[in-house]
């Protein structure tokens, strides 16, 4: 057993050599374990040639779901930059104060939130770490205030994609367990993994603001009177900024649908602390600022001069009439409406995820849902795409509807979606092939003639599901506190919290199951971990650092932002711990679960 446990750990360690070791870009090391995964599963699980093909169309089709997300996502977001409705949403948040502190949990937290809620997948990081570089912060502050502030959304980023494909797609090879034990569906259950998530979030990361603020006030203060007493100056503020976000977030999460909890929690919670504050309460007495330029360290500093680039931004002035709030934000709230009835709406909801509406071409269906099951005629494989129903469609309707109310010209509109399409070159590649790799290794178990190395559910074990028994027969009872370091760690060599759900999501329900444990519990907390990893995943610091002309510094900003992802990895396996082993005897009508 020792062998096919190391081939099946095979894929996973080329990523990790490649990626994090040596640095590779994902463009080149994903292609090579998709080939590793291949190989795997031709020798060491005796899948045949076309089946090892059936798994990667399946990883294919998944890849193209996310990409439609997440091109959406991005062709909404700079529809709003063209029009300029971003940088009055950016001015409403900056113009409350010019204290740094106030600056960090509006714009790095609040703004923060909302953009990854909205495109996810890097942008927040990449887009407030300028805008805060041209507040006057230091890039190199800029990049980690931005990094921590947006860590509480990612689990729901680019509109809940790391729950809608991230725990669903791993988790349809559980269906029928899934139905068995607990009487639901698989999206019931991915929602109540999303529900639980928000707990662990909520839980944990309402300190993310002060957190934030604390990481620049000590690092970034006067070097002869380093201290985090500015920080605790505004606990009250940041800690009420916290509650504020995470109240509506974690409601949304147990209560709507898992696409809205970053979008709910960051709009009404920046909008109540910002009222707060323009009300009086909660400012500081005396304002917090940087040392002066000319003390800085060359290593705070890039290519990029500090307040080089709209040093107006903070009392928003503009050349023209002020465009109101409520029109800047327009398109989000449209948004939301929209997902909310084709949800809420059983009719509407039925026929957009219905795959009968369409032409029927041999074992493909092409319509509404783009349906192929089975998958080059294994009844074990089989993918569809309900690109209608899933975000993306509903974020470029709500880009459409944007142009009339901003009233863009063609040029903007061409330059919107193509920015949106070129940034999508890299992750295609890497999605695609990281994806087909991730399904190379689930359905490894499921082709004809596989071997029971181990055995679930009477079928033989995939490569994922080996690694899952194995890892939890070695920690035995302790695993619940290993839960979302796992996911942290996939997250990490990934750099993308939906592809950590996609690659751990079912090795985690395996082993809760095999230690006869609350899998929603164990499952929701590598959805926390996914999230977490990204404060220190290669790609989004890469990225957020070349936004402020800073690359080069990528081991500073990790090794600073080790801090929140130490506290947050082991508070969440502290509560995961509790929700596991105590809560079950205390409240068994909430924690006695499936």
């Amino acid at each position: 057993m020792i062998f096919e446990l190391i081939a099946a750990a095979l894929p996973l360690a080329v990523v990790a050599i490649l990626l994090v070791g040596l640095l590779w870009p994902a463009t080149r090391a994903m292609p090579l374990a998709w080939i590793v995964a291949l190989v795997v599963g031709f020798v060491v699980w005796n899948n045949p040639p076309a089946y090892l093909a059936g798994s990667s169309i399946v990883g294919v089709m998944t890849a193209l779901e996310i990409l439609w997300i997440v091109f959406g996502a991005l062709v909404l977001l700079y529809t709003l930059m063209q029009a300029g409705a971003f940088d009055r949403i950016n001015q409403g948040f900056a113009a409350v104060s010019d204290d740094r502190r106030v600056q960090i949990v509006l714009l790095a937290f609040f703004l923060a939130t909302f953009i990854e809620g909205a495109a996810g997948f890097g942008t927040p990081a990449a887009v407030v770490a300028p805008l805060l570089l041209a507040l006057g912060f230091p890039a190199l502050a800029a990049v980690i205030a931005a990094l921590i502030g947006h860590i509480i959304a990612v689990t729901y980023g680019a509109v809940g994609t790391p729950i809608i494909v991230g725990i669903e797609t791993p988790l349809e090879v559980y269906e029928g367990a899934i139905e068995a034990d607990g009487g639901m569906t698989v999206v019931e259950y991915s929602q109540n993994v999303a529900a639980w998530a928000a707990t662990y979030h909520a839980l944990s990361g309402f300190v993310m603001p002060l957190f934030a603020v604390g990481m620049v006030v000590y690092f970034f203060g006067p070097r002869e009177e380093r201290s985090i007493r500015p920080a605790l100056e505004v606990a009250p503020l940041c800690l009420f900024a916290g509650v504020a976000f995470a109240v509506p977030y974690w409601i949304s999460a147990w209560f709507i649908t898992a696409e809205f909890p970053a979008l709910i929690g960051s709009m009404v919670g920046g909008a109540i602390t910002v009222a707060v504050l323009q009300a009086g309460y909660l400012l500081p007495d005396d304002e917090w600022d940087f040392p002066p330029r000319e003390e800085w360290p060359d290593h705070w500093v890039g290519t990029i001069e500090p307040g080089s680039d709209g040093v107006n931004a903070a009392d928003g002035a503009t050349d023209g009439p002020q465009m109101s709030l409520l029109k800047a934000w327009s398109p989000y709230i449209i948004l939301i409406v929209l997902l909310v009835i084709t949800r809420v709406i059983d009719p509407i909801s039925e026929f957009l995820t219905d795959p009968d509406v369409g032409v029927q071409i041999g074992d493909v269906s092409l319509g509404i849902v783009i349906l192929w099951d089975p998958i080059l005629g294994y009844e074990a494989l089989g993918a569809d795409i309900a690109w209608m129903n899933v975000p993306g469609f509903w974020l470029i309707v709500s880009a459409i509807i944007a142009i009339a109310i901003f009233g863009l010209d063609g040029d903007e509109v061409k330059a919107a979606w193509y920015e949106a399409g070129e940034k999508l070159v890299s992750p295609f590649i890497a999605l695609i092939f990281v994806i087909a790799m991730v399904q190379v290794m689930i359905q490894s178990g499921g082709a004809p003639g596989a071997p029971e190395y181990a055995v679930i559910n009477d079928s033989p074990a995939s490569m994922i599901e080996l690694l899952a028994i194995a890892t939890a027969n070695a920690t035995g009872p302790i695993y619940p506190a290993l839960a979302a370091s796992i996911g942290a760690l996939a997250a990490v060599m990934v750099g993308s919290n939906t592809v950590s759900n996609i690659t751990f999501g079912g090795f985690q329900f395996t082993a809760a199951h095999e230690l006869e444990l609350p899998s929603q519990i164990v499952v929701g907390a590598q959805a926390t971990g996914g999230a977490i990893g990204n404060l220190v995943a290669i790609h989004n610091v890469v990225a957020a650092l070349a936004t402020v002309g800073l690359v080069g510094q990528e081991g500073r900003v990790i090794r600073l932002n080790l801090i929140p992802l130490f506290y947050y990895a082991v508070l969440v396996g502290i509560w995961t711990l509790l929700f596991v082993y105590v809560m079950p005897d205390v409240l068994p009508e909430v924690f006695d679960i499936y």
